[in-house]
């Protein structure tokens, strides 16, 4: 059997998704191979993903490849991979910045960065957009520690933090930050943001198709009128975008605002594309504090703006703290968020033979 001994792997959580970590000189270096040893690994396709390591959940079904840097700005080289739950795909047409939470940790694991005192900054090219992520570890006695006072909304308990600061995320794969060249657009009859600022996305008011906003993961799941309709304006925006016949792409993501209930910035519903996310990503997040800031935008006058930089995004089991740093035209010029990470196992995983 091919790979009878196993593919050494890191299985971590980021933020609140989880995924395998591999360095890249463990797969295949042709993509084909790659993905299909991939989809035996997570047990894909299958809903209950049953002959893999996958949990049946697009957030519990990621994939990082590390591998040393190719830049001399980075310290470590990221690639992250959705590999889909129900079907035969894998696909790298976005970033994730919940995975990207343990990419730190886990290159230090891996011998790809040492410890340097405390605290280890670890600079990270994000390869699906080219963009650097800087992570800080906590990382006493020259040992990644994931013990820590940290909380993020959708993890239970409390962790180690892992905050971590992005720049020229601005159009990461639209190629600006406003596709359109406008604050709001009109599809189907219904206001849009288009925006990509670290994730392509589609803010819309949740009260324009009749919803509170505060609807549950399940409910919004179980309308099959309400995702219909969504997913004809996701098919209408992606070619508005830059990105193209979207059909058979994870992007771009598709976000319901309302106004905040639990003292945050903004309350959202994040459909990924398909299925509502338990929480929200963390560039889906920072996109919609972003929308927040536009006059025009569905977002803005829901958006409860805090004064000092921090906007926290509620979504269906939180909040989500994202830091942006505005200049004096108000401009977003940067962004951060806090996240944590924890090492859930290491060890060998064993892909089915694909019978």
């Amino acid at each position: 059997m091919e790979y009878e001994d196993g593919i050494p792997c890191l299985w971590m959580r980021g933020g609140t998704s989880k995924g395998a970590y591999f360095l890249a000189s463990d797969l295949p270096d042709d993509p084909a191979q790659r993905n299909d040893l991939l989809l035996r690994i997570m047990g894909s396709p299958d809903p209950r993903q049953i002959d893999g390591i996958g949990g049946a959940d697009p957030l519990t079904s990621k994939v990082a490849i590390l591998s040393p840097s190719t830049r001399a700005d980075a310290d470590v080289d990221y690639l992250f991979l959705q590999v889909f739950v129900d079907q035969a795909l894998v696909s790298g047409a976005q970033g994730c910045g919940n995975i990207l939470a343990a990419v730190g940790p886990a290159a230090l694991e891996r011998g790809l960065v040492l410890a340097d005192g405390d605290v280890t900054e670890v600079r990270i090219h994000m390869r699906n957009t080219g963009e650097i992520a800087v992570a800080r570890v906590q990382t006493p006695a020259a040992r990644v520690s994931y013990s820590g006072a940290a909380a993020i909304d959708g993890v239970p308990g409390r962790h180690a933090p892992v905050p971590l600061m992005f720049t020229g995320i601005a159009g990461s794969m639209c190629g600006t930050l406003l596709p359109t060249g406008r604050a709001m657009d009109v599809i189907e009859g219904i206001d849009c943001t288009l925006i990509d600022n670290g994730m392509p996305i589609v803010v819309m008011r949740a009260g324009d198709f009749g919803l509170t906003g505060q609807e549950s993961r399940d409910e919004l799941d179980s309308n099959s009128p309400l995702k219909a309709r969504i997913e004809a304006i996701r098919l209408i925006a992606g070619p508005m975008m830059g990105l193209g016949d979207v059909r058979e792409a994870s992007v771009p993501k598709m976000t319901l605002v309302s106004r905040p209930q639990a003292g945050g910035t903004i309350a959202t519903r994040s459909f990924i594309p398909h299925r509502c996310h338990a929480g929200i990503g963390v560039f889906a997040a920072v996109s919609v504090a972003t929308a927040s800031t536009l006059p025009g935008s569905p977002a803005y006058d829901l958006a409860v703006r805090p004064a000092d930089g921090r906007f926290l995004i509620e979504h269906p089991t939180g909040a989500a703290e994202v830091l942006l740093e505005i200049d004096d035209s108000g401009e977003v010029v940067g962004a951060g968020t806090l996240r944590t990470a924890r090492k859930l196992f290491d060890g060998r995983v064993f892909p089915s033979d694909g019978r």
